[in-house]
């Protein structure tokens, strides 16, 4: 591998681990800035469900500007984006000043994740074998560190602008230069892909619905692993706190070992294996007799669900080679429906009928997953086993120009 492609690929494992703390300091705040903001209980599911609503617009939006536009450039002016709407949601005094926030950080965070991985799934191709998984574990530890300075901005008690200023005034420079070395790896030739260089659809549902069933799992554990341990479990409001955290290092482990196991085994057998580990982690939730076997439980589907976006997208790609940005893009929207779908369907469950039954509903929709892991196998050579020697003469653009 050259120099341009190792510069690429860390400056955009570093924009991954970005979003990654950014993301994590809006959601994990979430109790503050209701308060700093008045926002009642009735009217907070509005403010929430707005972002992935306005992200999915931005993917969209997103899929029709990569035809003028290079990935990467749209990265490099998304992320700081992000940044800046984040602050701004913390620096605001009025709940329209918290709607635009919101509504800049939804838009463009849509813009983000999907060239993010549109770059991602290039440079793989580039490199000929799995690395989506290693961008996805710099997500992880960035959620991981962006979740660890809000529980010190919340311990001590500070102004939400703050704890986003610091983080602010560090990142944006620092992605802002590590922009110069993204890497708009070259698209394969046309006519290897299904429909001659456009996205078919029909083709493309069954990483929707993975997608989509990965992120209501992701969503439950999120928005509900704390609720559940304390009320279900009775476990202390303290303890309570753990799952989550514990769900996040494991998703991070499992995200940084999990390339090998794709180049050994094929993408198709990871997405078996961590669709099983996971359905086997919901399982565990919901007969759980105490606080610790449902925190075992947790731990699992850390283990289990961490693997299925990242080959979801490096799926996308394989599948479209000659149009992965488009496909990648439409399949992002994915990403915000499991997210909408997800907690209100766990919570309704809940009320209705039982939280411990409620786990049973992601379980079986995660084990849906393993009918459709042959849609993670298509040309699987090329990257999936890494049997195709890498693509050194053609190492891609360099966004600088190189």
């Amino acid at each position: 591998m050259t120099d341009v492609l190792r510069r690429g690929r860390a400056s955009l494992a570093f924009s991954f681990f970005a979003q990654g703390a950014t993301f994590a300091l809006l959601v994990t705040r979430i109790p503050a800035i209701q308060d700093r903001y008045g926002i009642s209980d009735a009217l907070l599911p509005a403010f929430l469900a707005a972002v992935p609503i306005l992200a999915g617009v931005g993917s969209v939006t997103t899929e029709q500007l990569v035809k003028r536009v290079r990935p990467s450039r749209l990265l490099r002016w998304s992320q700081p984006v992000v940044l800046l709407a984040l602050l701004g949601v913390g620096a605001g005094g009025v709940m329209g000043e918290l709607g635009l926030a919101l509504a800049a950080f939804g838009l463009a965070v849509g813009a983000l994740d999907a060239s993010m991985n549109m770059l991602g799934v290039s440079l793989q191709r580039t490199y000929g074998r799995s690395i989506m998984l290693s961008f996805h574990a710099a997500y992880s530890l960035g959620g991981i560190v962006g979740a660890s300075l809000a529980w010190v901005g919340a311990h001590w008690h500070l102004a939400l602008w703050v704890s986003y200023l610091p983080v602010v005034a560090v990142l944006l420079p620092a992605t802002l230069v590590g922009s110069r070395w993204y890497v708009d790896g070259d698209p394969a030739p046309v006519g290897e892909e299904p429909g001659g260089g456009t996205v078919v659809f029909k083709l493309l549902l069954p990483l929707c619905l993975v997608m989509t069933f990965a992120y209501i799992g992701d969503s439950t554990v999120s928005n509900w692993s704390a609720k559940y341990l304390k009320d279900v479990l009775g476990s202390s409001e303290q303890l309570a706190t753990v799952p989550y955290n514990v769900y996040m290092v494991t998703t991070l482990l499992g995200r940084a070992i999990g390339d090998f196991g794709v180049r050994r085994f094929g993408a198709a057998a990871v997405v078996r294996l961590g669709a099983l580990v996971a359905a086997g982690g919901f399982a565990v939730v919901s007969v759980a007799p105490d606080a610790w076997v449902g925190m075992l439980g947790f731990t699992l589907l850390g283990l289990g669900l961490c693997v299925l976006v990242p080959q979801t997208f490096a799926a996308a790609g394989r599948l479209f080679p000659g149009a992965s940005d488009a496909a990648i893009a439409r399949l992002n929207i994915f990403n915000y429906v499991g997210f909408l779908i997800g907690s209100p369907l766990v919570g309704a469950l809940g009320d209705a009928w039982s939280y411990r039954g409620a786990m049973l509903v992601p379980m079986v929709l995660v084990l849906v997953t393993m009918v459709h892991a042959r849609s993670f196998a298509a040309q699987p050579d090329r990257y999936g086993g890494g049997h195709e020697r890498p693509r050194t003469a053609d190492v891609g653009r360099g966004s600088n120009g190189l």
